[in-house]
């Protein structure tokens, strides 16, 4: 069986390489990471889960940016995005991005896409 694990990115959280080199030392699969690139300004619209949005929210790092560390930092792990929100993107930017990323870890990235809701 694989195993993989999700994780949120953020300036406060372990070191992407360290958490990559540990997962792949203890032969885990596969790492995914989250994008939250727009957090709104006013609070007009309450969070899903209610009470105020989590700190996480806005120390979130670009998933590509991290993915590039954990694939450098490993050989074997495969990297994706455990979703990452299109709508809030450059089409062109992003393919850029998900090329490079895929090329450079020697096709270990794995691309998962969503929107985000209104």
């Amino acid at each position: 069986m694989l195993a993989g694990v999700y994780y949120f990115p953020t300036d406060y959280g372990i070191d992407i390489t360290e958490l990559a080199q540990a997962l792949e030392e203890r032969g885990y699969d596969s790492l995914f990471v989250c994008e939250h690139t727009h957090i709104p300004a006013s609070r007009r619209t309450p969070f899903p889960s209610g009470g105020e949005l989590q700190k996480r929210y806005v120390h979130t790092h670009d998933p590509f940016v991290t993915l590039s560390f954990a694939a450098a930092a490993t050989q074997k792990l495969k990297i994706g995005t455990g979703i990452a929100l299109i709508p809030q993107r450059d089409p062109i930017v992003t393919a850029k991005a998900v090329a490079s990323l895929d090329q450079m870890s020697n096709g270990r990235f794995i691309f998962a896409i969503g929107g985000a809701g209104t």
